[in-house]
């Protein structure tokens, strides 16, 4: 039994856990990269089938290639066909915006294609990866389009304070609430 199916069997009922993906690996002998989505999500099937049976969700998250240019998936486009490949309904991707912004941007209309496959939204700048406001995303508008698309999921705040940490939630919640 894999890591991962050890993971599922001690979640708790009703959690969610992201499915870190494995770097990607070089095939010497074709010359190429390995797995697409299609390959990637069978793998994934038979963790999504346990979870299902613990009432456990599991995300899956790009990294941008920045942060880790070995690592598999680098783009949210990439995510989103995992998840649509994996074909589980307890299978959902974690939209984390600091990473999509450094790898490709353009996050307001993948969010808009794919918000139905949305589990999870991590909130952080770019560069730094500190509170929203503090760089060049623009927040209030991906708020904005998050309570039009009824996003009613959860938003987590996974950035480094550039101050006090709970002035800081604070202001990103109030952020929040000003972009209505």
């Amino acid at each position: 039994m894999g890591e991962r199916h050890r993971s599922i069997l001690s979640a708790r009922s009703g959690a969610a856990l992201d499915l870190q993906q494995d770097d990607r690996v070089h095939d010497e002998e074709h010359g190429e990269e390995d797995g697409g989505a299609v390959e990637v999500a069978l793998d994934h099937r038979a963790a999504a089938d346990l979870a299902a049976t613990k009432n456990v969700e599991l995300l899956i998250e790009n990294i941008d290639p920045e942060e880790n240019p070995k690592y598999f998936l680098t783009s949210v486009a990439e995510g989103f066909d995992v998840v649509r490949e994996t074909g589980r309904p307890n299978v959902k991707f974690l939209y984390d915006f600091f990473h999509e912004q450094i790898a490709e941007g353009n996050l307001i209309e993948k969010l808009q294609k794919s918000i139905d496959l949305v589990g999870l939204v991590h909130i952080a700048d770019v560069p730094g990866r500190h509170e929203p406001g503090t760089g060049e995303i623009n927040y209030p508008n991906i708020f904005r389009k998050l309570r039009e698309l009824n996003y009613r999921r959860y938003a987590a705040m996974e950035f480094i304070p550039t101050g006090d940490t709970v002035a800081s939630l604070r202001a990103a919640r109030e952020l929040v609430a000003a972009s209505a």
